[in-house]
């Protein structure tokens, strides 16, 4: 079973960044970035194709946030600039097991991530 482990969140203001990153154990076809807000659903914020494509990002990300994958990709970065108290939220990684899956199936246990106003 391949384990992914995030690292990198933090507490910051308004305004600040942070970076975090996710080191999968072995291959995964496919990496991700969701988080997710206390009383909310999880939500997708953003994706780094397996096979060469560009990475996207959720609306609500575009232009302050930024991803990159390394090793395959094994690695998942993202670099968050202009954070917004909107912003905090527990960070997970995500990734899929086969290249035909039709959703994410590995998940790691997230790292939190705090916005102060």
């Amino acid at each position: 079973q391949v384990q992914l482990v995030e690292s990198g969140g933090g507490l910051v203001q308004t305004g600040g960044s942070l970076r975090l990153s996710c080191a999968a154990s072995g291959r995964t076809y496919g990496m991700a970035w969701f988080r997710q807000a206390p009383g909310k659903e999880r939500e997708f914020v953003a994706a780094i194709s397996w096979s060469g494509g560009s990475t996207s990002y959720a609306d609500s990300v575009k232009g302050r946030f930024t991803g990159a994958g390394d090793n395959a990709p094994n690695t998942v970065y993202l670099n968050m600039n202009s954070l917004k108290p909107e912003d905090t939220a527990v960070y997970f990684c995500a990734a899929r097991k086969n290249p035909w899956s039709s959703r994410y199936d590995l998940w790691g246990p997230g790292t939190q991530v705090t916005v102060s106003s």
